[in-house]
């Protein structure tokens, strides 16, 4: 399969990752359709496609609607004659202390991070069975291998994701033309933190270190030609699943999360982009100034890699 040939489908393609795969998609020349609740971050992706060089769609859906999602795969398959991929990259998040966060905003990211990414695999996957072949790329982040005070819903949804890649691979063994690909990057520099809901009182800003999205674009774009049960990007896969087993990591996470949330840079409790898109569009990264070293206190050091599943977020979005 040569890569100018792919046709890919990419939801939450109007910021951050999505919107940095589906131009790195268009670099080598693919079709793509491209999936989101916000009109004018699509339309600002799918020109920036263009003109990179790849032909992109839009088409506006809110992934946690089931018949909405089946109704976009079909749409793309109608359009693109196939699908070779599909990455879900719908993922929200809201901070704050669980007893003080709405339930109903902790609903709402476990229907962003969990049940969508449960409805675009339903969609996807009859079609990849009956094509024989095709991959679903699902972005789930190092917060599923190390759980986040003050992100408890976040935490939540992205294990269960990776239980629910897991199941889902073990299903499809009997398909080997049929790849399911988890991507866990660490921090990375999005929209993500601006869209987040926040309940802390503080501005939520990026330590040093973060990732471009373009870096972990590149890795998505691999999987196409290289499909791979699981793919870390920012830090070795083997220290993500040892990082489960180290509750201290949680503890410091916990005393930093208490002081940052005390001597950040204050700001309004907000719901972000939970429950509507952003108006206007969002571009790739956040274009703030990383917090300072200083001010992340190193003490934290050994839960470093907690730390950027913390207040994880990643902002692929809306």
């Amino acid at each position: 399969m040569k890569q100018n040939s792919l046709r890919v489908v990419i939801t939450g393609a109007s910021s951050g990752i999505g919107a940095a795969t589906a131009i790195e998609f268009a670099k080598q020349g693919a079709q793509l359709v491209l999936g989101a609740r916000g009109k004018a971050g699509l339309e600002d992706i799918a020109e920036r496609c263009r003109r990179a060089g790849g032909m992109a769609r839009i088409d506006t859906v809110d992934v946690t609607d089931a018949g909405a999602v089946a109704a976009l795969a079909q749409r793309a398959r109608d359009k693109l004659g196939q699908i070779d991929l599909w990455f879900s990259d719908v993922g929200i998040g809201v901070v704050g202390k669980f007893h003080e966060v709405p339930i109903a905003d902790h609903q709402r990211v476990i229907d962003a991070n969990l049940l969508s990414h449960m409805n675009e695999a339903h969609a996807v996957v009859p079609i990849f069975m009956a094509q024989g072949r095709g991959t679903w790329v699902n972005m789930i982040s190092v917060g599923g291998f190390v759980a986040a005070p003050y992100a408890a819903a976040y935490s939540a949804s992205k294990f269960a994701l990776r239980g629910f890649s897991a199941a889902l691979r073990g299903e499809l063994r009997d398909y080997p033309d049929i790849h399911v690909c988890d991507v866990y990057p660490t921090f990375v520099d999005t929209p993500g933190f601006a869209h987040a809901g926040n309940y802390t009182g503080s501005r939520m800003k990026y330590p040093p270190g973060a990732l471009a999205p373009e870096t972990v674009a590149r890795a998505v774009v691999r999987l196409a030609r290289h499909p791979r049960d699981t793919t870390a990007v920012g830090a070795p896969a083997s220290v993500m699943k040892l990082s489960q087993f180290a509750t201290p990591i949680t503890s410091a996470m916990k005393g930093f999360l208490d002081s940052w949330a005390e001597r950040g840079d204050p700001t309004p409790v907000t719901t972000g982009s939970l429950y509507a898109p952003p108006r206007r569009a969002s571009g790739l990264r956040s274009g703030q100034q990383p917090v300072q070293a200083s001010t992340l206190g190193l003490a934290v050091g050994a839960a470093a890699l907690g730390l950027a599943v913390g207040i994880g977020l990643l902002g692929r979005k809306s």
